[in-house]
């Protein structure tokens, strides 16, 4: 710091505000006090001289004074500028103020209390004196001294700059010429030496402050570099420690050739353990398979066309680490540079040695960097996990998992470890090994303390011996307060976490504490209010009927079928059965929802769905969201069965421009009521309020997704008691929760069809460079290609820009508000091939099939759904050519949801992805409002996929006996005896034929009246219902004829096999006993149905086969008819701890055997099927001791019991279900009354108030 001090004023540093009290307010006062004008002074120095020839004198002690009080206020820093001042300043001699400051002893010696006591009487002999002047001046003025006249000892010029008020005297003092003032008064400075004595003054302060300043300066540079020091050392731990933890083993590496040698061993050691994890996951009767990493990138040209490289930057930017920039360091180039071998020979990367990939070290199986940290391969495998009986799990490192029992976790990996509760049996080999081995280590002559050494590894990490030391392939689970490690057998119990928002990471739950089942709980109750609804459901639909079609019809059905161009995939033929049964074999109305990847086949499924519809003489209607579907279905179905075809059927297209006001929509509707259109094909007109159908049998509706809430109210008119067959390539979430949780029957297509190719996608930023080449390349081989944008007002931008690109490009556009048929006139010129691109919007999403176009670019991909990007995806590829999917996004626009939606479109790239689209989007959306329920939110405290099969445990437990029924059985006895199904006449299959179920015209003469009562014995629900409908038969048209009651008899045979859940019935040629095969059948359930048995035994001469992975042994279970069996022991397990595991184990199991379940009608020979697989019955002796003919009346006799159980239990579970929800319904309706009431009572208190 520097100070100095001129004309009374302070420079630099700026003194404290006593400083510049004392320096100023002293002589101010003076000059207040004196009856002299102020205005005669312009400045401190002059005024002190003006007023006396003493006076300047004491205006120098005063600075003097102040400047020792400000050094004694900046707490000794300064206490040497009193002498500094004394040198530089002289001071008149005699002076009171000079004799006080001489009088005091040394500064140095005095403390700081008698320093203060010395200023305070420095001040005051400075105030008695400066009165003393004062005095003396006004005495002098009294004895007639001029009033302004100049002191003598000043000069002139001192004076004329002092006065300014221009009078005489001053004008007369102004002409006296005496001798030079100076030589008289000492203590005149004249200006310019004031000045060069300031100059001289500050440079001697600067000097000594320098000098006191010095040490204390060098410390602090001593200091400052010792904290730098100190900073690198720290940096450079800091360093070393971050590239240990992100390096690992490899942070010591010098040089490639040592990367290499660690990463063979590591190599040979993952290998191994790798192969012990699969083997010891064997052992446990588990399939486990490794899953390479997401982000691998294969060699082969196909994997990598197919990788994208999608990686948004989501919202605000990234904020910036406080570190220094320059202290972070890049350790992956840092790794990359090291040299070949340890003498630095040459650099890995000049031969080739590095990996082929910047991410990866050596190879596609090395380790590689993953935000900045070295992992290994192993590291970022994933894994599948799945069992014989069904139930699977398939997660990466990262992935959230659910936990029956401890909550939601975060997957880490897979770990061996020894296993800590052995067998009796595995304890007694281990021993036995361990003695061996010690055995050995003795016959090896190996000393007593090495053995030691060995004998104390055993049953440790050190002891590899599988014997000796039994691991465990364990699946490692982070949670918030611990670590779980789930036994690789028991994974049953993980499921990965989906909820509704995808975009937000769930909280992991807590071990310790009741946090996550006090949750668990609450969804319990939840799931338990979901199943009751649920239930009564099912009630309400199996309450409706409608007639059958007929069976004799089918034959029409199968010449039709062979007018289908290609071969059916078997996911196809699954769908025509699915159809058929629901259609034929039902009594309730169809509510089938086809799942199946664009281009898969659904129009197929519908085409034939519409065509048994209308040859039963009932009419069809197909719905599709856009005109250009609508035109494409009116145009396939004219060709298969419009007027210039064999079936000559009436076909007509309602859409938009066709209402009920104009001449054509009222022709078209008025035939639609009239009956005269056997297949009407439409959009949204089909759901206005004035359509009325004549007999409508079927509505298909195409691409679900696609119509809002208020087009499905109306649907939910239409379509009372009428079959409904829903298409869609990705159902909505409800929709396809509706299916999961069995509410909606689904039918899912999968199987691509041949030739066909995965179409490769492409998700990047927008870049024109990449839209050129991807059109030139389409257009170079002959093709032609599809450029959708999401708004009307983007095209015009979009076409200039392709102008400008390729400016003999040929363009043509179609969109929604072109006139009436013009986008589908423009879509039908550029499929003749007159157009290069088509650019549209979304009304290109459904019903543009054309072979030729393989490119696809779609600009601001973000802003498109998740389904509609999926639905423009699959309009290129449907040819054997290679198709190519370029979704353009914009970075600022990007949100949480629509990276997600983009990120499925750059994963889910195979054929048959469809249902996985759909399921990602129940992950990213949420499933929304099941049945008008609330349970979105439940769903996410436990993840989706527990929420469901919670939701199934309580339906179960409230059904209670939930053995599946089928709704068709193939009876294969001899003779065709006990068989329904229609046997076509050799002459006419066609239209004429025989079966058990027809009435003779002579006993009900009319019809359609025979027809309606054939489909009712046909599809009687139990045997007791039958018998009611023959009852009626009686009552009306009198005896059954003998012939019929013998066919009757068969209609009670298969309606108590449907009701055991038996689809497929024959005779063992080499026991001759009768196999009746019930895939559904579980012990639990037959143990329920013996014990409301009379004796609680079965049926005698009924026996059950249960096979291994259905009991709970490790062989097949056999029940004997007749004897009584031990419930308990039928029904405990004991592998099982609790029922939540028995039922996680058993549930998954149950899944996969229910997809086994069909009508079985394509079995000709019990021999096809791998009969020992499933759960059975088995009547023993069937064939060989009952005489033809009586067959199905032994069959009756030890199935009616049973069957009749499981009729009443079932229908006492539905009608508790059915009043529970009532009951529920009812209370929550008095519960809003109540609160409306109590609502309405404040505020009528209010109005009191």
């Amino acid at each position: 710091m520097k100070q100095s001090f001129a004309n009374g004023k302070s420079i630099n540093p700026t003194p404290p505000s006593s400083v510049i009290r004392y320096c100023f307010g002293l002589p101010l006062l003076l000059l207040l006090s004196a009856p002299i004008s102020i205005e005669c002074f312009s400045r401190p120095s002059i005024t002190s001289r003006a007023l006396k020839g003493s006076i300047p004198s004491t205006t120098h002690q005063i600075k003097k004074t102040n400047t020792s009080l400000w050094a004694k206020k900046s707490r000794g820093a300064y206490k040497r500028a009193d002498d500094l001042v004394e040198d530089v300043i002289p001071t008149k001699k005699g002076s009171s103020a000079t004799t006080a400051v001489n009088a005091a002893p040394a500064k140095k010696a005095l403390s700081l209390a008698e320093q203060e006591d010395l200023e305070e009487e420095r001040i005051a002999a400075l105030e008695r004196e400066a009165a003393e002047q004062q005095k003396q001046l006004l005495a002098d003025i009294a004895n007639g001294a001029p009033k302004y006249a100049a002191p003598s000892n000043l000069y002139t010029d001192v004076y004329n700059s002092a006065s300014n008020d221009g009078n005489d005297a001053n004008n007369k003092f102004n002409t006296i010429k005496g001798g030079d003032a100076s030589k008289d008064d000492p203590l005149h400075i004249s200006p310019q030496k004031e000045i060069d004595l300031a100059k001289k003054r500050d440079a001697l302060q600067n000097t000594r402050l320098n000098e006191m300043f010095a040490e204390e300066d060098a410390n602090n540079a001593a200091r400052q570099a010792r904290i730098k020091q100190l900073m690198e050392e720290d940096d450079k731990a800091w360093k070393e420690e971050r590239k240990k933890k992100l390096l690992g083993k490899y942070a010591d590496v010098e040089s490639w050739e040592d990367v290499e040698k660690m990463l063979g061993e590591d190599r040979k050691k993952e290998a191994k353990e790798l192969e012990m994890k699969v083997n010891i996951a064997k052992q446990a009767g588990v399939t486990l398979t490794m899953l390479e990493p997401t982000d691998t990138d294969d060699s082969s040209n196909d994997n990598k066309e197919n990788k994208s490289n999608f990686n948004p930057s989501i919202g605000s930017a990234k904020k910036s680490s406080w570190f220094n920039p320059e202290d972070e360091f890049d350790l992956e180039t840092e790794f990359q540079s090291l040299p070949k071998t340890a003498n630095g020979e040459a650099s890995g990367d000049d031969d080739g040695t590095k990996a082929s990939s910047s991410n990866n070290l050596i190879g596609d199986d090395g380790p590689r960097f993953v935000n900045g940290k070295l992992t290994s391969r192993e590291q970022l495998m994933g894994i599948s996990v799945g069992s014989a009986g069904g139930w699977s799990l398939e997660v990466f490192p990262g992935d959230f998992v659910v936990h029956r029992k401890y909550g939601i976790g975060r997957y880490e990996r897979t770990v061996l470890k020894s296993k800590s509760k052995l067998t009796s049996d595995e304890r007694v080999a281990a021993e036995a090994r361990r003695k061996d081995i010690i055995n050995e280590l003795m016959k090896e002559g190996k000393q007593l303390d090495e053995i030691q050494k060995i004998v104390e590894t055993f049953g440790t990490d050190a002891d590899t011996d599988p014997i000796s030391n039994p691991l465990l392939t364990l699946l490692e689970i982070s949670y918030s307060d611990a670590v779980v490690h789930v036994p690789i057998d028991r994974a049953y119990r993980l499921s990965r976490y989906r909820a509704g928002d995808a975009a937000i990471k769930p909280r992991l739950s807590r071990v310790k504490g009741e946090a996550w089942s006090k949750a668990k709980r609450k969804v319990e109750v939840s799931t338990v209010q979901m199943a009751e609804d649920v239930l009564a459901l099912y009630a309400t639909r199996e309450t409706l009927n409608r007639n059958p079609f007929d069976p004799s019809k089918e034959g029409m059905l199968k010449n039709f079928a062979k007018t289908f161009a290609f071969e059916p995939t078997p996911d196809q033929r699954k769908c025509f059965e699915d159809v058929e049964n629901d259609m034929v074999w039902r009594s309730r109305p169809m509510d089938r929802l086809i799942c199946g990847d664009v281009g898969f086949g659904k129009t197929e499924v519908a085409m034939r769905a519409l065509f048994r519809a209308v040859v039963n003489g009932r009419q069809a209607a197909l719905l599709a969201p856009t005109g250009v579907l609508a035109a494409q279905h009116y145009k396939n179905i004219i060709k298969r069965v419009g007027e210039d075809t064999e079936y000559n059927f009436n076909i007509a297209l309602l859409r938009g421009g066709m209402g009920k006001n104009t001449k054509k929509g009222r022709e078209l509707r008025a035939a639609i009521a009239a009956g005269d259109v056997d297949i009407v094909v439409g959009t949204h007109a089909l759901l206005s309020n004035g359509m009325q159908f004549h007999d409508l049998g079927l509505l298909t509706i195409d691409e679900e997704q696609r119509f809002g809430v208020n087009q499905k109210e109306r649907l939910k008119l239409i379509c009372n008691c009428v079959d409904v067959l829903t298409l869609s390539a990705t159902p909505i979430p409800r929709t396809l929760q509706m299916s999961l949780s069995g509410i909606r029957d689904t039918s899912t297509i999968r199987s691509p069809p041949p030739m066909r190719k995965p179409t490769i996608s492409y998700v990047q930023e927008f870049d024109e460079g990449v839209i050129r080449d991807a059109i030139e390349r389409e257009l170079a081989r002959g093709g032609q290609c599809y450029y959708v944008v999401p708004r009307i007002s983007q095209l015009e931008e979009a076409s200039a820009m392709l102008t400008r690109i390729f400016p003999k490009l040929r363009v043509i556009q179609a969109h929604g508000r072109m006139a009436r048929g013009a986008a589908e006139e423009n879509v039908a010129a550029f499929a003749e091939g007159n157009f290069d691109v088509l650019l549209a919007t979304t009304v290109i999403e459904n019903g543009v099939d054309i072979p030729r176009v393989n490119t696809i670019v779609i600009q601001n991909a973000q802003a498109f759904g998740m389904s509609t990007l999926y639905q423009l995806r699959g309009r290129v590829g449907r040819s054997d050519l290679q198709a190519f999917a370029y979704f353009f996004h914009k970075n600022d626009f990007i949100t949480e949801q629509s990276a997600q939606r983009l990120q499925a479109m750059a994963d889910l790239h195979e054929l048959g992805s469809g249902f996985d689209v759909a399921n990602r989007d129940l992950e990213i959306r949420g499933a929304g409002s099941l049945l008008g329920t609330e349970q979105s939110g439940m769903a996410a405290r436990v993840g989706f996929d527990l929420y469901m099969r919670m939701l199934k445990k309580s339906m179960r437990q409230l059904r209670g006996l939930d053995l599946p029924v089928v709704p068709r059985t193939n009876v294969l006895l001899p003779g065709g005896e006990g068989s329904i199904e229609w046997v076509a006449d050799d002459d006419d299959a066609e239209t004429s034929g025989s079966s058990s179920y027809l009435i003779p015209d002579s006993y009900i003469e009319d019809a359609k009246e025979r027809s309606q009562e054939e489909s009712l014995a046909r599809l009687a629900e139990s045997t007791q219902r039958l018998v009611e409908i023959t009852n009626d038969w009686k009552k009306k048209h009198g005896a059954i004829p003998a012939k019929l009651q013998n066919n009757l008899k068969a209609l009670h045979l298969h309606t108590c096999l449907r009701q055991l859940g038996i689809d497929v019935v024959g005779l063992d040629r080499s026991t001759g006993d009768c196999i009746l095969r019930s895939p559904g059948l579980r012990p639990r359930h037959w143990a329920m149905i013996c014990s409301q048995l009379p004796k609680g035994a079965p049926p005698k001469g009924l026996d059950v086969v249960f096979p291994a992975r259905f009991s709970f042994s490790e062989d097949d279970t056999e029940i004997t008819g007749g004897k009584r069996i031990d419930l308990k022991e039928l029904l405990s397990n004991p592998k099982y701890s609790d029922d939540d595991e028995e039922w996680d184990a058993l549930d998954e199991e149950e899944v996969e055997a229910m997809k086994e379940i069909s009508s079985a009608v394509n079995i000709k020979k019990l021999s096809e099927i791998e009969i020992n697989n499933y759960p059975r019955f088995i009547v023993k002796k069937l064939g060989k001791s009952v005489k033809k003919g009586t067959r199905v009346d032994a069959l009756l006799k030890v199935l009616l019991p049973p069957s009749k159980v499981v009729f009443q239990k079932q229908q006492r579970d539905k009608e508790k279900a059915k009043v529970a929800a009532e009951l529920r319904e009812k209370r929550e309706l008095i519960a809003k009354q109540k609160k409306e009431q109590e609502k309405l009572s404040s505020r009528r208190m209010g109005y009191q108030y």
